[in-house]
């Protein structure tokens, strides 16, 4: 399923070639499918993670994961803003130049992606007979997984704390570009520069963030992340204008705890699964992940609609962060993980 998933991404991403002139619709459906692609991958690599790992290495190896994930978009990146930037010099126009852009991530995907998939020999733990659900469709699983979440109120209270801060996390990254160019006043390369920056700082702000939870435990390292979060965003509103500067170094500080705040909530979600239900439950967090992006969105849209100011926008998103804090504050980590029936590690 994880290589029919991936499949259905690459050959979406490599089709994105044969979008020219006014197809949007072709592209638009292409569009759908990558994305499709994706998120049904992101589902079930996560779901080897609890296989992989024991319970005192999935900091360790999540965050490893994210790094290396960083490093990689900021490698292509960087070379696709090459191409991009030279278009004229390698005889080809903007557009052909962006379709090539588009058709790399897709053989970027399929070269690493089928060098993983190849190498993965154990799939996701399975129960025995007599302990797995009955079969059924679909929506009546999810039925069964929502109920049991449920039972779990520590298990359910961490899926509402991620929510609301890795809403706040993903609208910072979308509203970012537009933030600096229409409250500060940068230019385009400052934006494309700053999010290769950011990408490489990633890389290592995920290792060090899995250190950090190594020796404080990986709840409070989170937790210290979301409060850095809310001193970013009080910098960012008081940034001056076209002081480029300013927004590369925002850019470093932002990248040193992206990673690591995806990473962590990763493995800390992978603790509180019950054995043989890694996919269900990471279906469950990728849509907890993507289903609500729109109210970030919304949020800054009202925000903007209302008071006509970018800073007052950006500063809204606090409470994603401060709602996030306050969740996981309440969250027993070591009932939800026994509930779960699983081995609480020695530093949470």
């Amino acid at each position: 399923m994880l290589a029919g998933a991936m499949t259905l991404g690459v050959v979406a991403s490599l089709l994105f070639y044969t979008v020219t002139g006014g197809a949007y619709l072709w592209g638009g459906a292409l569009f759908l499918a990558a994305s499709l692609g994706y998120s049904t991958a992101n589902v079930l690599a996560n779901g080897y993670l609890p296989t992989l790992a024991a319970p005192d290495e999935r900091d360790a190896i999540s965050s490893k994961g994210w790094a290396v994930g960083y490093l990689g978009g900021a490698v292509l990146l960087a070379l696709n803003l090459v191409i991009y930037t030279a278009h004229s010099a390698l005889g080809l126009s903007q557009s052909h130049a962006a379709r090539v852009a588009l058709a790399s991530a897709g053989l970027w995907w399929l070269v690493f992606g089928t060098a993983g998939v190849r190498r993965l020999t154990a799939g996701t733990s399975q129960l025995p007979s007599a302990q797995r659900p009955e079969s059924g469709t679909g929506y009546r699983q999810l039925g069964r997984t929502l109920a049991a979440l449920a039972r779990n109120r520590n298990a359910l209270l961490f899926l509402l704390a991620y929510m609301a801060y890795n809403e706040g996390v993903q609208t910072v990254i979308s509203f970012a570009s537009t933030y600096g160019t229409k409250q500060l006043d940068l230019g385009q390369s400052v934006m494309a520069s700053a999010i290769l920056v950011v990408q490489f700082v990633a890389f290592g702000g995920a290792l060090w963030m899995g250190r950090l939870a190594a020796r404080h435990g990986t709840r409070r390292t989170i937790s210290g992340s979301l409060v850095v979060w809310i001193v970013l965003l009080a910098a960012a509103f008081g940034m001056t204008k076209h002081a480029a500067w300013q927004f590369y170094l925002l850019g470093c500080a932002i990248g040193l705890v992206l990673g690591g705040t995806q990473a962590l909530s990763r493995s800390l979600f992978a603790q509180i699964i019950p054995a043989g239900q890694e996919s269900e439950y990471f279906g469950l967090y990728e849509v907890s992940q993507n289903g609500v992006a729109w109210i970030g969105s919304l949020t800054v849209a009202l925000a903007i609609q209302f008071t006509g100011s970018y800073r007052l926008a950006i500063i809204s998103l606090v409470a994603f962060f401060a709602l996030g804090l306050v969740l996981l504050a309440r969250t027993d980590l070591r009932t939800a993980i026994r509930t779960a029936g699983n081995p609480v590690p020695e530093r949470l």
